[in-house]
């Protein structure tokens, strides 16, 4: 009869060590995942006006003196001109002020398609130029009042000493001629109006769907990776596997997302090409790290994709709420392109997307080559590895 020994008990400074080590990483997950949703706030956010010189220069003050530094007014020709800057994500909104001389109200154009956050930013300016024109109407409101009252008053006036003569002259006093006091001519205020130029699909009003789509994809693309690693073997049988994965996977999602849910609208073989690069821009580099330096590639991918690139994504809410240059950064890693890209070829067909597939393809090819160096590497190994002979 065999008795096994229990295994002895880990000592306590390990113990601890491990405690603080797991502890620093929920310190840098919870950073990770909260740091944009604090820190976020508009800045120099690119929004269309059209207007005369002196109206845009006072929109320009007030805007700043509200938020200073949110938003950043570019000029355009026309309404029309705003529009399409709109539609071309060149700008998040617009401003087209009208000619209060003419009784044209201003118009606030907002795009709530590129996001929501925005779209609240351009509802807010609107009320923002409502209250203007509402103190303006009321200052002339009070000034008419005062000009007509000064008009009774001197109307009064006259009567009562016309009254006066004529009592001293013997004469019946004459009754003031009707309508003399004429009522105050009072300014008809301007109602802003807001405009959806690029509106979320009926099946997505709120656009959380869209928003909610792009952490699938960054997850699934990760647990094709770490599962191609673990149960594939050699570089270029990942390399294929991970092109299968990507098609498939994104065949799967366009089903899911633009045929089922709606919440992706658009082109579907754009659409289905957009998620498939994007799996695929996310799994290649994970085994592409795998096949240059073993298992612990295994966590690099995961590290550079959820805890850097996830961030600073502008999935959430526009690159320009982020600090620095983060935002930017952001676009340019496969988490930020691919939610930008399917954005875009869902509502914005118009806009330049050609940085955002640039950015999948770059990330994807270079996953490739990464396998393929280490498929090089692995073969001139075994190439030089000493042969051994059994004797006969």
């Amino acid at each position: 009869m065999s008795y096994e020994a229990p295994a002895p008990h880990t000592p306590a400074g390990r113990v601890v060590g491990v405690a603080l080590a797991l502890t620093l990483v929920l310190t840098v997950f919870v950073l990770a995942f909260s740091w944009p949703s604090v820190t976020a706030e508009p800045r120099d956010l690119p929004v269309a006006v059209v207007g005369s010189a002196d109206a845009v220069s006072a929109v320009r003050e007030n805007l700043d003196e509200a938020q200073p530094g949110a938003v950043e007014l570019i000029e355009a020709g026309d309404r029309a001109a705003a529009v399409e800057a709109v539609e071309n994500r060149d700008v998040y909104g617009g401003v087209v002020l009208g000619d209060p001389k003419a009784g044209e109200a201003p118009e606030v154009l907002t795009a709530s398609a590129a996001s929501t956050a925005t779209h609240q930013l351009m509802t807010q300016i609107a009320a923002q130029l409502q209250r203007g024109i509402q103190e303006q109407a009321n200052a002339a409101t009070a000034a008419a009042l005062a000009a007509a009252q000064e008009q009774a008053a001197q109307a009064t006036q006259t009567a009562v000493q016309q009254a006066l003569e004529a009592a001293a002259r013997g004469e019946q006093p004459q009754a003031p001629e009707p309508g003399a006091a004429q009522a105050p001519s009072l300014p008809e205020v301007p109602q802003v109006t807001v405009t959806d130029v690029v509106p979320l699909s009926a099946d997505d009003p709120r656009g959380s769907g869209l928003a909610a789509a792009m952490f699938p994809i960054l997850l699934g693309g990760m647990i094709g990776g770490i599962g191609i690693s673990l149960a594939v073997n050699g570089a270029l049988r990942r390399v294929l596997a991970v092109t299968v994965y990507s098609v498939v996977g994104g065949a799967i999602l366009v089903g899911i997302l633009h045929f089922w849910f709606g919440t992706v609208q658009g082109d579907w073989l754009l659409d289905g090409a957009t998620l498939a690069l994007s799996i695929a821009a996310i799994a290649a580099p994970i085994t592409g790290f795998v096949a240059v330096l073993g298992r612990p590639g295994i966590a690099l991918g995961p590290v550079l994709m959820m805890l850097i690139g996830n961030p600073i994504s502008g999935a959430a809410m526009p690159p320009e709420f982020l600090p620095w240059h983060w935002g930017a950064i952001g676009q340019w890693m496969p988490p930020g392109a691919s939610a930008t890209l399917l954005r875009d070829v869902s509502y914005f067909p118009d806009a330049d997307a050609s940085a955002a597939w640039l950015a999948l393809a770059l990330w994807a090819g270079a996953g490739v080559l990464l396998s393929v160096v280490g498929h090089a590497r692995t073969t001139g190994r075994t190439r030089r590895a000493p042969v051994l002979t059994v004797p006969a």
